[in-house]
């Protein structure tokens, strides 16, 4: 069990190796922020692709010393999101990050066969959550990517993120597929669905569905009601049904539960840092943390 982001990044700073990202048009001040503190604290290796007049001006604004990271000079948005595949393709860079560019313009490269990374049929966003009212770290899909998934597409997402729960050493991930009830309803489709994902089973992971919210989070709610499952109230990986759903309870935990969040994208060689624009420097921060700690093994 994971606790917190805390002890993700104790275990970092122990690894004699360390990660290289690759940040994509990294000439983008908030984004160089997270890179910059990341880099400070020994957890990661930046490999900065963009302009270089652009990065080299941000870094003496901030006072950064980082004679340490590699500067690659290219200016057009797409060849530096090729540039960065290609690392990732060669092994020379564990993980990828968002800069100064549209999502649209990086992930079109992301998901091209000839360019991309792409690994998987389905590249889903993993929001870990650390909350103050949940006892571990857990995790949201998709929150970002996928909008309305198929079932298919949902258990490829869940695949992708029991990969992500394996990298970090968690055995058997337990799933909760969501829903706005436990029961199976025939008029809500969602509840049907998530019982087939359920009966179909994800290799290497615990899967219950449909189970609400509560129910997957709150042993006490669980014994009120008199529900029984291994996932009950100690829900590792939490499904949403769709886009919105996820979008919604992404953002009701960040701005009025206190939770904290990093989430990257998976389905690829390499994790992929997306964060929104609106996000801070510690929940980018945070993302690199996650990223950094789900690649793989070198």
């Amino acid at each position: 069990m994971i606790k917190n982001f805390a002890e993700l990044i104790d275990r970092l700073l122990q690894d004699p190796v360390k990660k290289k990202v690759a940040v994509v048009c990294a000439q983008d001040e908030h984004t160089l922020e997270a890179v910059i503190k990341a880099y400070k604290e020994k957890l990661i290796s930046p490999v900065l692709i963009g302009e270089k007049e652009g990065i080299e001006a941000i870094l003496k604004k901030e006072g950064a010393d980082l004679s340490g990271a590699e500067i690659i000079d290219i200016t057009d948005p797409s060849e530096c999101a090729r540039k960065a595949c290609a690392l990732a393709r060669e092994g020379k860079v564990d993980a990828i990050m968002k800069g100064h560019l549209d999502t649209k313009t990086l992930m079109k490269v992301l998901v091209n066969k000839e360019d991309g990374i792409s690994i998987s049929k389905v590249m889903n966003i993993l929001a870990f959550m650390e909350s103050p009212y949940y006892h571990k770290l857990f995790t949201l899909t998709d929150v970002g990517l996928l909008t309305y998934p198929t079932k298919e597409q949902k258990q490829m997402a869940l695949e992708n993120a029991v990969r992500a729960y394996k990298a970090l050493g968690e055995k058997n991930p337990k799933i909760a597929v969501l829903s706005a009830m436990e029961g199976v309803n025939s008029k809500l489709e969602q509840t049907v669905e998530a019982a087939e994902i359920k009966k179909e089973g994800i290799k290497g992971a615990i899967v219950e569905g449909p189970i609400s919210l509560d129910l997957a989070m709150d042993k006490e709610a669980c014994a009120i009601k008199g529900y029984e499952s291994p996932v009950a109230g100690d829900a590792d990986i939490l499904l949403v049904p769709d886009i919105v759903a996820g979008n919604l309870a992404a953002k009701s935990m960040t701005v009025l539960g206190g939770c904290k969040t990093g989430g990257v994208v998976v389905g690829g060689l390499v994790p992929v840092i997306l964060v929104s624009r609106a996000a801070t420097v510690t929940d980018k921060y945070l993302a690199i943390v996650m990223a950094a700690m789900t690649s793989k093994k070198r």
